[in-house]
């Protein structure tokens, strides 16, 4: 159903080759900037890159045919499901005139009159999946479908794309940097490195494997005085009640992340303590300065500015800006814009941005949600290292990750903090039914 044969794009990729059968699952795996992106886009006939070698798709060549020829495949042979929902979406469409409601009931999205913009990253996720299957393709591609979901939530998507492709005979082409994620979708592995196909039982991939393994839980550290105090909160966003009456203190060296479902209101509570957002009851008390890593790392980058321009807008020199780039594996890229990266390098760029003035307390919103495991581990000892005896506040749908960094965790849920305490207590005996679901979708 995909052929590809020697697929080269100078630079980026070389020598690509495989074949997808028709009903067959098979991944890709591969660090940030590993090509595994762009091959999916040269399947869908969505690069203007110059291409060498040959992609067909049930026969149709995608590589140096006029867009016509690709157009006729797209949607109805091979669909694909893309990394970035909120690019990838109409800004000024209702959600339910992209797709049925049906298919947006099935996916789990109960919002047809709402624009990308009203939904959660999860949600927006969700759309795009519903999208991706609504003219029942063959084959469909899945880029990092669930980067953005929760615990919950990806075992829901995961279990409706495995009964969607199971009962439709559809094949799957799955990209994705979570291991247990693709042991489950999957039947055969493809492990890109650096443009390249590398065997699956060679160093890189033993490493891929050893970094996916959970990290020892974070120790609690001496805390100081509260610098961020929210008192009865609530923000209402439209007829939507996204922070509903919270409470929370958050002390000088604390490092508290907050779980919770997509659409839980997490997003909203960290806009609200970076003042994005103004609360629509109670007070948001903040001491001390604020750096955010957003959850959507292409459209919080000026497009148009060099990013080593876009991290030295925080207040530090040239020098800093190269060594954070560096510190987040993008040593000399400084002079790239931010459509020269793939989205996981752009994670990194945001990440490399807010720590560089090293501020007293750090906001980061699913800051490691698009990174393959070993650059995770790299952003995770660099966010240990620029928060040092500093604040940080970590929005997260991986309880794991939550764990490792984290001595305190809040669980959010329906705009309300349902518990809150020691990572360490959570995690052995939660106390709340929904934190309990939570933990029950990860171990």
């Amino acid at each position: 159903m995909i052929d590809v044969k020697h697929l080269t794009i100078p630079g980026i990729l070389e020598d690509i080759t495989f074949a997808v059968a028709p009903g067959e699952r098979v991944s890709i795996i591969g660090e940030s900037g590993s090509g595994k992106s762009l091959t999916a886009l040269s399947i869908m006939g969505l690069t203007d890159l110059p291409a060498q070698g040959s992609v067909t798709v049930d026969g149709t060549e995608m590589v140096g045919t006029p867009d016509r020829v690709r157009r006729r495949v797209r949607g109805r042979k091979v669909a694909m499901v893309f990394q970035e929902p909120m690019t990838a979406l109409d800004p000024l469409k209702r959600i339910g005139k992209l797709v049925s409601h049906e298919l947006l009931a099935e996916v789990g999205v109960d919002r047809p009159g709402a624009y990308p913009h009203e939904l959660s990253g999860g949600q927006r996720q969700r759309v795009l999946i519903a999208l991706a299957l609504s003219q029942n393709p063959d084959v469909l591609i899945c880029d990092e479908p669930t980067t953005a979901l929760d615990a919950i939530v990806q075992a829901e998507i995961l279990d409706l794309l495995d009964r969607l492709v199971r009962e439709r005979g559809m094949g799957l082409l799955f990209i994705s940097h979570d291991l247990a994620v693709v042991r489950r979708m999957t039947d055969r592995v493809l492990v890109f490195k650096g443009g390249r196909i590398v065997a699956p039982d060679s160093d890189y991939a033993k490493a891929l494997a050893a970094a996916a393994e959970p990290g020892p839980p974070a120790q609690p550290v001496p805390l100081g005085e509260p610098v961020v105090t929210l008192s009865n909160v609530s923000l209402r966003r439209g007829r939507t009640l996204a922070v509903d009456d919270v409470s929370l203190s958050v002390r000088a060296g604390e490092r508290l992340a907050i779980v919770g479902g997509s659409g839980s209101g997490k997003t909203s509570l960290l806009h609200l303590v970076a003042g994005l957002r103004e609360p629509t009851t109670g007070t948001v008390r903040v001491a001390g300065d604020v750096q955010m890593v957003f959850q959507d790392p292409y459209s919080s980058l000026d497009p148009r500015m060099a990013v080593r321009t876009s991290i030295r807008e925080t207040g530090v020199d040239g020098t800093r800006a190269d060594e954070m780039l560096a510190r987040v594996g993008l040593a000399g890229t400084g002079d790239r814009t931010p459509r020269q990266f793939s989205g996981g390098q752009r994670q990194r760029i945001s990440i490399a941005r807010a720590a560089a003035p090293r501020p007293r307390i750090l906001l980061a919103d699913e800051p490691v949600s698009a990174l393959d495991a070993t650059i995770q581990d790299q952003v995770l000892d660099l966010l240990r290292d620029t928060v040092g005896d500093n604040t940080l506040v970590f929005v997260t749908h991986d309880l794991r990750v939550a764990r490792e960094l984290c001595p305190t965790v809040a669980v959010m849920q329906a705009g309300r903090i349902v518990e809150q305490g020691a990572t360490e207590r959570i995690w052995a005996a939660p106390e709340h039914p929904y934190t309990r679901q939570l933990l029950a979708a990860v171990l």
